[in-house]
């Protein structure tokens, strides 16, 4: 099992659990309310981890409160915070996410200190990444940074995985193209594409449009639907897990984090898929991001009842 690199934000995740939004001018009661660690790419280390991968992450604190609580969360599942560094005078990264009875969800993200970091920051961290296997960054960090972890990544011939979310326009077609690995769900296929996806039929076609354009491999997460693939391997579907679901708040990351333990273990990409739809799956049935993922003995058993 080699190492995987994180590339990517922290957040502070402040849940609110709504019956819906309030109008303009209006004030709602809410049922509850709940504080964690979270943020795209600490998510993503943290699924990894929990499932026992060798995790390095590279990101930014503030200067706050938040700090040390997101720090001592990683070091507490075993993540290397060597680099993982602290902004003065600047806020931690904060999301306040609020979730509906029915599970659904809505996120607003102040980036603060993963504002920070920086080209400087990858080049400084180059002896911890060139022992890695695998490079994983996703948007919420500034597209500079993300731009130079790919063009890192194609340099020291370690595999790349984007997970191009939150989603952004006019992603830069030539760094696309040095990827190993292009995750996204069905908007941000859209986005990226310009092409119109509401069915498996139609991300199939704008994941075609993206292996043609030159990644190696495009994952398309379809929430219950489960996931597709195009690339180098040829084209298959893996069907969805039926639960019952409580929050979808991190789903998509558990899915990429989950991916790249497995992946990083065998290169095998239709079981890195399959164990990756199912551990998304038993995250939408707790509550929070990071809270609600299994570790790996939890997640056997998981596997074991279906």
């Amino acid at each position: 099992m080699s190492k995987i690199a994180v590339i990517g934000s922290n957040m502070v995740d402040l849940i609110t659990y709504i019956d819906r939004m309030p109008r303009q001018g209006e004030t709602l009661e809410a049922p509850g309310f709940a504080m964690g660690c979270g943020g795209k790419g600490a998510n993503q280390a943290v699924a990894a981890a929990k499932l026992g991968a060798d995790v390095v992450m590279l990101s930014k604190v503030g200067d706050d409160v938040f700090a040390d609580n997101t720090l001592a969360n990683f070091q507490r599942l075993g993540i290397d915070t060597q680099h993982v560094t602290r902004v003065a005078g600047v806020s931690s990264g904060v999301a306040p996410i609020f979730v509906k009875s029915d599970s659904h969800n809505s996120i607003l993200i102040i980036k603060g200190a993963n504002a920070h970091l920086k080209p400087a920051d990858i080049d400084a961290a180059q002896a911890a990444l060139r022992n890695c296997g695998l490079i994983v960054v996703q948007l919420e960090i500034e597209l500079e940074t993300v731009y130079y972890a790919i063009e890192f990544g194609k340099r020291h011939g370690i595999p790349v995985l984007l997970n191009p979310a939150p989603a952004v326009e006019g992603l830069s077609r030539a760094h696309l193209a040095q990827l190993d690995f292009l995750i996204p769900n069905e908007t941000e296929l859209a986005l990226i594409t310009g092409q119109t996806v509401n069915s498996p039929d139609s991300a199939l076609k704008a994941a075609k449009q993206l292996v043609a354009d030159g990644i190696r491999h495009v994952i398309v997460t379809l929430g219950e639907k489960g996931a597709l693939y195009v690339g180098e391997e040829g084209e298959f579907r893996v069907k969805g897990q039926i639960v019952a679901a409580v929050d979808t708040t991190g789903a998509g990351d558990a899915f990429i984090g989950c991916f790249a333990h497995h992946w990083s273990q065998d290169r095998d990409i239709k079981k890195a898929m399959t164990q990756a739809v199912a551990y998304s799956a038993y995250s939408v049935t707790g509550l929070g991001t990071q809270t609600s993922y299994p570790d790996a003995s939890t997640f056997n058993r998981f596997l074991q009842d279906l």
